[in-house]
Order: C-alpha cells, then sequence, then structure tokens
C-alpha cells in the first residue's frame, strides 16, 4: 500500500501527488534528513497545503526515539478516536482513552476535559510509548506536565493539535520542553498532519529502516 493507495488507479494518483508535492517544497527538504523530509512529504500530500513544509519543527531525538519505541512494538496513545482510526498499519497497541468511564470521572472529579483526563489515566495505568496529538492541546499541555514530573514514560509525541486557543502555546511549551518531538508551529495541525507524521514512520519500520 502506498499512500493509503491499494489498487493500481490509487497508486498512480499517489505517485503523481507524491511527484507534485516534492517539485512545491524541494526548497525546503533537499537539504535535510531524509526521514524527515518524507514525513514533511506525507503531510503535505495529506493536507494540501504547502506551507506546512515551513511549519514543521523536528526535535534532533525525535525521528530516532520514535523508530526505536515502534520497533519495540511499545503502544501508541491519540488524544482521539479520528487520530486512532488513521493509524491502521501498526503491529503494536494503538490506544485512546477518551471515552473510557475512568477518564471521564477523572474529568468530572477535577474539573479538566477529557483529554487532558486521558492522558493522566494512561499515565497512572503505565504507558510506555508515543503520544500522537492531532486536535486536543489540553492533551499535550498534561503530557508535559506528567513528563516533567517523571509520572509519564512517553518516548516521543507528535504534536499537532489544531485551533485558536492553545494550540500554538502548547506546542511551544512542547518545543522548550526535553521530549523528542515534531510540531508544526502555530495554529495550524489537526488529524491528517498527526497520522501523516506517524504513519510515515511506521513504513518506514516495516521497511526495515
Amino acid at each position: 500500500m502506498f499512500m493509503g493507495a491499494s489498487t493500481e488507479e490509487g497508486k498512480l494518483i499517489a505517485e503523481k501527488s507524491r511527484i507534485i508535492v516534492k517539485s512545491l517544497i524541494k526548497d525546503q527538504i533537499e537539504e535535510i534528513d531524509p526521514t524527515e523530509a518524507d514525513i514533511i512529504e506525507r503531510i503535505v500530500h495529506s493536507t494540501a497545503d504547502p506551507e506546512y513544509a515551513k511549519l514543521v519543527q523536528f526535535h534532533p531525538k525525535f525521528v530516532e526515539n520514535a523508530i526505536d519505541s515502534l520497533k519495540a512494538n511499545e503502544d501508541i496513545l491519540t488524544d482521539i478516536n479520528m487520530v486512532k482510526s488513521g493509524i491502521t498499519q501498526y503491529d503494536g497497541d494503538v490506544d485512546c482513552f477518551i471515552k473510557n468511564d475512568e477518564v471521564i470521572k477523572i474529568a468530572k472529579e477535577f474539573d479538566i476535559t477529557r483529554a487532558s483526563a486521558a492522558i493522566q489515566y494512561a499515565s497512572d495505568i503505565g504507558f510506555k510509548g508515543i503520544i500522537v496529538i492531532g486536535n486536543a492541546p489540553t492533551a499535550l499541555f498534561k503530557a508535559i506536565e506528567l513528563f516533567e514530573s517523571n509520572k509519564l514514560n512517553v518516548k516521543a509525541i507528535v504534536g499537532a493539535p489544531v485551533g485558536f486557543v492553545g494550540a500554538a502555546d502548547s506546542k511551544e511549551a512542547l518545543i522548550h520542553s526535553n521530549i523528542p518531538s515534531i510540531v508544526t508551529k502555530g495554529p495550524k495541525g489537526g488529524t491528517p498532519v498527526a497520522v501523516a507524521s506517524i504513519n510515515s514512520l511506521i513504513r518506514l519500520v516495516k521497511l526495515n529502516y
């Protein structure tokens, strides 16, 4: 399967799209790490927005840590079920706890969002792996808080919450933390960005990166 395509016609469309993407962002990707370039290409392809090539920022150890985690089949935790649904080729567990009964109780008890409570719950049950956030800045803030207090064993974070309230601030906080991460600076982000980022790495692991 190439870029989600499973038929010959779909593969041709995907390949043509990838050629167009490369031509649009060649100045931004020609001198960077090939793995990082692949992630950026997939993000631009999934959003049809070349501006992302200027917005994506990588922590120096993000790719290494994320790939090590994926090779070990550690868990992937997502903030919303839409992001979880987009991660279809991973051999390990992909979890989203936002509708979990215990998470709903935590959210009510501490008067926090369910997205934030879901990260707290994951920490409480011993989560270990990669966090992929494509919607909720409160989930990202909580992940940073728990990591910095040594309560969350997260190897890497895909930080792509979207919106005009909290998204940009949460990503700036992630950049200034010690967590290996990829972010899309500013208010832009969302499920397609988050899914494209992690699926690029999953594909590379399957190709014996």
